[in-house]
């Protein structure tokens, strides 16, 4: 399987300081411990994400499948988030409908005994460096419903804007049918 970016693209595999790395998934090999590190995060994510509800193995498997393709393709970036060498989360780069022209978004999930040491800031740190690589980029954007305040936190550490708000119909149990949609520009 060929992970090598796309000219201009992101690249597959992102070493950062003390142990955390992000990298391009490897398909199947990486669905045992994709589909463990779901399994043991399924209560701390069900409130924020709507898939938490079909995670199973074989859906877990048709998404680790798309991946490489979805990469190929410049339509969406997909990293493991690993921390001493043990898969601890999932962040990417992707365009939605809603997302406006110009710009690509940030996601963005940990396992909760890894959660509130930074990572995800780093992760997302690291994405933006990344996405304003990619050609006609010029915002980046990370968008989570109002009431996920750690969602919020990793944006306002890195200097998004975050004053625009939309509604949204909530998909999932704890979201209050409003996102914040923070933006930081390009330079």
């Amino acid at each position: 399987m060929d992970l090598s970016p796309p000219e201009h693209g992101p690249d597959a595999r992102i070493d950062l300081a003390d142990g955390l790395t992000l990298r391009a998934y490897e398909g199947e090999a990486d669905l045992p411990e994709y589909v463990r590190v779901v399994d043991e995060s399924v209560e701390h994510l069900r409130p924020w994400m709507p898939w938490v509800a079909a995670h199973r193995p074989e859906t877990a498997a048709t998404y680790l499948a798309g991946r490489a393709e979805l990469w190929a393709r410049g339509e969406q970036y997909s990293y493991a988030v690993v921390l001493d060498g043990a898969m601890v989360g999932s962040c990417g780069l992707y365009r939605l409908d809603d997302t406006p022209d110009g710009a690509i978004e940030i996601g963005y999930w940990l396992h909760p005994s890894v959660t509130g040491r930074g990572l995800a800031t780093r992760a997302a740190r690291a994405l933006v460096e990344q996405a304003f690589r990619l050609p006609g980029v010029t915002a980046v954007e990370i968008v989570h419903d109002v009431a996920n305040h750690a969602s919020a936190a990793v944006p306002s550490r890195l200097g998004f804007d975050g004053g625009l708000r939309r509604p949204h119909e909530p998909t999932a149990p704890a979201e209050t049918g409003e996102d914040r949609v923070w933006r930081l520009e390009r330079g």
